[in-house]
């Protein structure tokens, strides 16, 4: 992805890596720190092709789980948004969480979620949506803190899709609808590494937390792909995803095993790379 052309704005630069094989799968975050200094995030760039069971990328970390076309029609997903650890490099390094319909292996996408970043030296964190070709807005109206329980899901119906972001801990909560077409071939729910002419650090972020086990947020980490409704592992289809470097010499985030009931996992910080 290239620098955003305006504020909550930004474009997409593909075959960005050389890797073994690519997915046309796509991630998107934006971030106040993002916007400024003209960070985005890169597509999904697999070091191993999608597989039946885990593959392993660049820039995300994670579980996804996929479906014929037009298939998905709805997702959730909750987090504990985790606090940056230890001191922030004044260089800059970036992590964003969110859950979506698309770009797994597919030209959109259709998410919402949440940054933890360093920049300037400095924590901030933020949530932002985004509907892909169209650009990445922040969501100005929630203010997020670190330890805050998010809940947010993306669901299609009637020709639109909704989007929604709420901050249990806060009480406060955000919803865009909006009409488009598009395959909805996949839902995802991620932890990733942005891009800015390069994949850039990942920050610290520790352990991030995602699904009912940690949350307490019911029906939560499910995904509806064929009307069939269920936990990320009550799909046989269900793909988790670790984060490596470009040349996948080193591991930059990993997944947990899903929880006995399916709904929850962790990633887990590895280190920086790129």
């Amino acid at each position: 992805m290239s620098a955003p052309a305006a504020p909550g704005s930004r474009l997409f630069a593909l075959g960005l890596v050389v890797v073994m094989a690519l997915a046309p799968a796509v991630g998107i975050s934006a971030s106040v720190a993002q916007v400024a200094s003209g960070v985005g995030a890169a597509p999904a760039l697999f070091l191993s092709g999608p597989a039946a069971s885990s593959t392993s990328s660049t820039n995300w970390a994670g579980w996804a789980v996929t479906g014929p076309t037009h298939s998905v029609s709805k997702v959730t997903a909750s987090w504990i948004e985790p606090k940056i650890q230890g001191r922030c490099p004044s260089t800059g390094q970036y992590a964003s969480f969110w859950v979506g319909i698309d770009g797994y292996s597919s030209p959109t996408v259709e998410q919402l979620g949440t940054d933890s970043d360093c920049s300037g030296g400095s924590p901030s964190y933020y949530a932002w949506y985004e509907l892909y070709p169209a650009g990445s807005h922040l969501i100005s109206s929630l203010t997020i803190s670190p330890g805050d329980v998010i809940s947010a899901s993306v669901s299609f119906a009637g020709g639109k899709f909704t989007l929604k972001l709420t901050d249990v801990t806060t009480g406060h909560s955000f919803s865009k609808t909006a009409k488009r077409s598009a395959d909805r071939t996949s839902a995802e729910w991620i932890a990733e590494a942005p891009y800015s002419n390069r994949i850039l650090p990942l920050a610290d972020f520790g352990v991030v937390d995602f699904g009912r086990s940690y949350t307490g947020v019911a029906t939560t980490d499910n995904a509806t792909i064929s009307g069939t409704s269920g936990t990320i592992g009550s799909f046989s289809n269900a793909v988790s995803i670790t984060m490596v470097t470009a040349r996948g010499s080193a591991t930059k985030a990993t997944p947990s095993a899903l929880s006995g009931s399916g709904s929850s996992f962790n990633v887990t910080w590895v280190s920086a790379g790129p």
